[in-house]
């Protein structure tokens, strides 16, 4: 058994979630989070936002840690046990283009409930569910956007 470890975002601009579709080879196709795997030395942190830089094209910020997603699955020689650590993130507009070289066909930001339902992983529409409701707290408590509250988490 491998273990491995990724980090991503749930991107949040006006209430809507940025969402990528992934279309590997006609063999695997779905809507997805962004989210990569940590290269060696580099915080958590920094993976999330570098993954959906490089995915995504935006260039967000983190406002919290969401938790962790576990999941398994095979390679031909092996089982890939994964971790990943999601964090709720700010965009500041709806730009965003999909990183082609990773088999993104299409990118964009939808309302909850589409998101939801489009997400094909029931992990991330957990994760999704959990950020969401943050960021709900969060703007019922007038703190979305509030730069020094993003910046001491």
């Amino acid at each position: 058994m491998i273990k491995a470890t990724s980090c991503g975002g749930v991107v949040i601009f006006r209430g809507k979630i940025l969402l990528l579709y992934k279309n590997y080879k006609k063999r695997y196709d779905g809507w997805v989070l962004p989210k990569g795997t940590v290269e060696e030395g580099e915080e958590f942190k920094d993976t999330a936002l570098r993954e959906v830089k490089e995915e995504t094209g935006v260039q967000a910020k983190i406002v919290k840690y969401i938790g962790k997603s576990s999941y398994s699955f095979n390679t031909y020689h092996n089982t890939v046990d994964k971790q990943v650590h999601w964090y709720l993130m700010k965009a500041e507009n709806y730009y965003s283009k999909p990183q082609r070289e990773e088999y993104f066909v299409d990118s964009g930001y939808y309302k909850f409930h589409e998101a939801y339902h489009m997400l094909r992983f029931p992990n991330e529409k957990q994760i999704l569910d959990d950020a969401y409701h943050e960021y709900l707290e969060l703007k019922r408590a007038n703190l979305w956007g509030y730069e020094p509250y993003i910046r001491r988490t």
